[in-house]
């Protein structure tokens, strides 16, 4: 066994390239893998075919810089700091990108499929609802893309009649990224890795990629992961890349370590409302830092001792989330 570490540039240049099918962890506000994010922006990578649950910061940043030119996801939001986010939804309504919609556990279905090495899953979520009759990317449009399954789904018979209460069922075609990323609490150089708290799609995304990457709080020596084994959910055979990024997940949450920041997330919205001020912010923190740790360094310590998370509790106790 070979450690797996690099640095987040040579990740990003090594597994990442235009045009390529990533999916991205994380859950709305909360781990994100934000530093990956940005280094792709960086890199200035692009038409990416993005697949996600229900993400957030990462997802709008994406789409925001120009990054994505279609997208397959459940939802796309910020919580109460963005019911929707905002460049992805300014990117719709432009005819920028082109999004194929499927509920969460459509898409958590989805990869878990892949996951399993098989082409679908069946499944009764769905039926009656627009999701079956409303597509974007047709069936022509799909032929010509060897990566997409012929049809966004298929309703059919149930093949052993009535059994188990359904005379219908949906099938929902697997998802087979060529890059995944996924931040966690800890990893080992071996790829080994641990996620705190809820793990949302993450498990099954990673385990349906081709390539993962994994960015980390913590870069641990494998005895301590071997030390409680039931509690790693991801095994070292299935990790291309381990990258240690403290703060990996800042802006969004990071479970056990720190909390979302609220004046990030608040002025991010302003800023993404508006062209101009967007264009100064990306300029500013993103194209305007090396690395992720220089963006830390712009919003000061006293933010991230402010978002710190209570030991006990796992978030930032008191923190003013308005």
């Amino acid at each position: 066994m070979s450690e797996k570490v690099m640095s987040l540039k040579e990740a990003i240049e090594k597994f990442v390239f235009d045009g390529c099918h990533i999916s991205i962890g994380g859950f709305t506000v909360n781990r994100n893998p934000m530093a990956a994010v940005y280094e792709i922006i960086r890199q200035g990578k692009k038409n990416l075919h993005l697949y996600a649950h229900s993400n957030g910061q990462g997802v709008d940043e994406l789409i925001g810089a120009g990054c994505v030119k279609k997208v397959e996801i459940a939802y796309g939001a910020n919580g109460r700091f963005a019911p929707v986010c905002v460049r992805f939804r300014k990117a719709v309504e432009e005819g920028k990108i082109a999004v194929e919609d499927y509920s969460n556990y459509q898409m958590t279905l989805r990869f878990l499929a892949g996951a399993m090495g098989v082409p679908f899953l069946p499944t009764r979520s769905g039926l009656g609802t627009s999701i079956v009759d409303k597509w974007t990317f047709s069936p022509q449009e799909r032929k010509k893309d060897a990566k997409l399954p012929d049809q966004k789904l298929i309703v059919m018979e149930n093949p052993f009649g009535s059994w188990g209460g359904a005379t219908k069922v949906l099938l929902l075609p697997a998802i087979f990224t060529d890059v995944t990323i996924i931040h966690v609490q800890k990893a080992d150089p071996l790829g080994t890795a641990r996620i705190k708290g809820l793990t949302f799609a993450d498990v099954e995304q990673a385990k349906s990629a081709k390539y993962l990457i994994v960015t980390c709080e913590e870069l641990v020596d494998p005895a301590e992961l071997r030390e409680d084994p039931n509690q790693n959910q991801i095994p070292f055979f299935c990790v291309d890349a381990v990258v240690h990024v403290p703060y990996g997940a800042y802006p969004t949450a990071c479970y056990g370590y720190y909390d979302y920041d609220p004046i990030y997330l608040n002025q991010y919205r302003e800023w993404a409302e508006d062209e101009h001020q967007y264009k100064e912010y990306l300029n500013k923190f993103v194209y305007g830092v090396k690395e992720h740790k220089d963006l830390l360094s712009l919003v000061g310590k006293d933010r991230l001792e402010m978002i710190k998370a209570d030991p006990r509790t796992g978030y930032a106790v008191g923190l003013k989330r308005r």
